[in-house]
């Protein structure tokens, strides 16, 4: 028996009457919160009148938050560094391949919300009660722990932004030579990171109503950082921003110890020697004794972002990959030198990790997450069967055309070295994507900090309620402690365990590091999505009847695609899955 399937779109009349459309678009967004309908109850048992949240709709509860908890930090951080080590062609791939497999998941999970009435409690509680507690346990567990490590990324992305572009004086730890500087910012980040991460568990546990009200802060920031890059690469088209790069031969030079691209300047008539060549050289006479490479090349200076029309996008179609140490060269002819050993010693810049395909798709693949925000609302939705569908494909399609176009810009607009520079130290220590942006790289710089710093208060605050649910269910009985909490069931063992966890990831100190095993907690947990939503179909169980109807072979064929990691070739032979051969009540 087939029974049609219609989307709930009904309004209530009087609202609108009485509520103007631009106006209750303005009230919602005033009220709008980025936090789960648990951590609301737990707020609002403190007070004495807590008043019913109004229920969401498709914009306001599912596509805001999913597009805010997708973009983040690895876009403001790590993009153009991805784009020039890669090029623009393996770049597509690697956006295309993550935002593939996010799409996937969002549509077997749009299958899983669909099937039956949704649950509130987010969508571990969607998953569980819709597939049973083995399911929903395997995915809580890697969820929970993905969201932890999140938080780590996050903060340290916090970090990085505020002792490399804001404060850098700030710095605990300094490098007295080059060599120490790597070692130096690993300390700064495991201290300042280790402080942030207490201030912020504090206040989760303090109150989440403080982290409440400044969700659409938090919002806002991303929104206006996105819109200040689309802005600043449409004006280099007319006026390119004046970021300039010194090169040395076809190296790159860090400019942070002089002020002019040049060895001498005449002054006065008078032939002197610039702060450059102090660098170089063991004096500031003429006739010092001056390194071999600086002596057989000259110094250029070539703009940092040419702007769009300028051609560089041929340049940097292709990658350039190489070890860690290796020099940030432009692709142009250049004296060698007899003698390299004193390379490390000099002010270029060079790669701080070793970078290949498979890292870059490690260090990428966090950006992509968050899929799950919109799911995390099922019972405050007016209509979760309508909405999270819709709502999570049509975040996952913006951010992917938000993705896929930022390659292209970025490939377009900015010199290569540049892209290749990741702390952007060619240009005086600017954000890389700040240095495109408009109407200043400081719109970027706050508006990334801002994010991450919100991003990482939500990760701590909805990873221990996540924890507190599958401890409740018993399924793992040496957690069932962590169910336990405040009188108001505020999870304070879960906030315990997942500031300890989330420690472990802030003291190894690289969000280079840290990436790639978040990926892996996500990918786990996609994968039991997908595995679930194909067993289910391909074993015809009784009470698989979703009613998203777009779903079939999704999940099957994204198992086709990992079948060397989890062999069900002899399961899935068994049977033969035929379209529209479930048939719904």
């Amino acid at each position: 028996m087939i029974t049609n399937y219609r989307f709930n779109n009904n309004f209530n009349s009087e609202e609108m009457d009485s509520n103007p459309m631009v106006s209750s678009l303005l009230n919602k967004l005033a009220n709008y919160t980025n936090l789960t309908q648990g951590v609301r109850e737990h707020e609002e048992a403190d007070e004495d009148e807590g008043a019913k949240n109004p229920q969401m709709g498709t914009f306001i509860g599912v596509y805001l938050p999913c597009l805010q908890n997708i973009l983040g930090v690895i876009l403001f951080l790590r993009m153009t560094w991805i784009v020039g080590t890669a090029g623009i062609l393996e770049s597509f791939i690697i956006v295309s391949m993550c935002c593939s497999c996010t799409m996937l998941t969002a549509i077997s999970m749009s299958a899983i919300a669909t099937n039956g009435v949704v649950p509130a409690g987010g969508s571990y509680y969607m998953i569980s009660r819709s597939l049973g507690p083995e399911f929903g346990g395997a995915v809580g567990l890697c969820f929970y722990l993905g969201t932890t490590f999140a938080g780590a990324m996050y903060i340290l992305g916090t970090i990085e932004i505020l002792l490399t572009y804001i404060v850098p004086s700030a710095a605990i730890f300094k490098a007295e030579e080059k060599a120490q500087e790597a070692d130096a910012l690993l300390n700064n980040m495991r201290v300042y990171g280790t402080c942030c991460l207490t201030l912020m568990a504090l206040v989760v546990f303090v109150g989440v109503k403080y982290v409440n009200k400044l969700a659409l802060v938090f919002l806002a920031c991303v929104v206006l950082s996105i819109l200040a890059i689309y802005a600043g690469v449409i004006k280099t088209i007319f006026e390119p921003p004046i970021f300039p790069v010194c090169l040395l031969g076809n190296r790159t030079l860090q400019n942070h110890g002089f002020d002019k691209c040049m060895k001498t300047e005449i002054i006065d008539n008078v032939t002197m020697t610039t702060k450059l060549w102090s660098l170089f050289c063991k004096g500031s006479e003429l006739n010092a004794s001056c390194n071999e490479y600086f002596t057989l090349n000259n110094v250029t200076e070539i703009q940092g972002i040419p702007g769009l029309t300028s051609g560089v996008i041929s340049e940097n179609m292709w990658g350039s990959y190489g070890p860690a140490g290796m020099l940030v060269e432009k692709a142009m002819p250049s004296v060698p030198a007899s003698d390299a050993s004193q390379d490390k010693h000099m002010p270029y810049v060079v790669n701080d990790i070793t970078a290949f395909f498979t890292l870059l798709v490690g260090i990428y693949f966090p950006s992509v997450t968050g899929i799950m925000a919109g799911s995390n609302r099922s019972g405050d939705l007016r209509d979760a069967q309508r909405s999270i569908p819709i709502g999570t494909i049509l975040a996952i399609a913006t951010t992917t055309i938000i993705y896929l176009s930022c390659v292209v810009m970025f490939g377009a607009c900015i010199e290569g070295v540049l892209l290749r520079d990741k702390f952007g130290d060619s240009v005086k220590g600017n954000l890389v994507i700040g240095t495109l942006s408009w109407p200043s790289p400081w719109v970027i710089v706050i508006g990334s900090f801002f994010s991450c710093c919100g991003a990482g208060l939500q990760s701590l605050t909805g990873a221990p309620r996540l924890l507190q649910a599958i401890a409740r269910d018993g399924i793992v009985p040496f957690l069932q402690v962590f169910g336990h909490g405040k009188a108001n069931g505020e999870p304070t063992w879960a906030l315990l365990l997942t500031a300890v966890i989330c420690e472990s990831g802030i003291l190894i100190a690289s969000l280079d590091a840290v990436a790639p095993i978040l990926s892996m907690f996500f990918l786990m947990c996609y994968l039991f999505v997908n595995l679930a939503c194909a067993l289910q179909t391909l074993l015809r169980t009784p009470n698989w009847r979703p009613r998203f109807k777009y779903y079939h072979c999704c999940a099957a064929q994204y198992f086709c695609a990992n079948h060397d990691a989890f062999n069900l070739s002899g399961l899935f032979g068994e049977y033969k899955v035929q379209k529209n051969s479930i048939y719904l009540n």
